[in-house]
């Protein structure tokens, strides 16, 4: 069964629409985005190195909380348990690439990474919570790593909570370690 998906993104600068079919399982319901058809770029690089809020807002994973931090997110490895599959994220990526209409459209140049990271309770499959972020450009996907084991190993550590590192994280990554007061 397939349905017919309308998507609108509303920026300060423009509308966009985009239409596309979805093949079930759902595509934000965690199912693949192979099937999807974009008609046009529906997301703003504007917010960039930040993904667009009205596409990619991030979520959360309801396992990961501050009571159970020391059986999921604290422990070492864990992330792996729950990561997604490349044969997942990589549809994904390529219907994000066209979504945010990135003139490279070069899946190599691209993380489809999770806005609010795994390492804090990010959802591993939920589509509001991926998004493909350029390796170009300061900053990048790659400093964006250094900063979610430094939050991580705050909120292990007891020096904030979670739900502090992760509306940090949420509102802006590049500024989350100084508003969080760590190193």
């Amino acid at each position: 069964m397939s349905r017919l998906v309308l998507r609108v993104c509303l920026t300060a600068a423009a509308v966009t629409v985009s239409v596309g079919l979805i093949a079930a399982p759902a595509y934000a319901s965690g199912g693949t985005a192979a099937g999807v058809l974009s008609a046009t770029a529906s997301c703003s690089q504007a917010y960039l190195p930040l993904p667009d809020p009205a596409c990619t807002p991030g979520a959360k994973n309801p396992d990961v909380t501050q009571t159970t931090i020391g059986s999921t997110m604290c422990v070492s490895g864990w992330t792996a348990t729950i990561r997604p599959s490349t044969s997942y994220t990589n549809g994904l990526k390529k219907q994000g690439i066209i979504d945010y209409g990135y003139a490279d459209t070069s899946m190599s140049d691209y993380e489809e990474d999770h806005f609010l990271p795994l390492e804090l309770g990010g959802a591993p499959k939920d589509s509001r919570n991926l998004w493909p972020e350029p390796h170009a450009g300061s900053p990048n996907s790659y400093s964006k790593d250094s900063v979610e084991n430094a939050v991580k190993k705050a909120v292990c550590a007891g020096q904030v909570t979670l739900d502090d590192a992760q509306n940090a994280m949420l509102r802006n990554w590049t500024t989350a370690k100084s508003v969080l007061g760590i190193g």
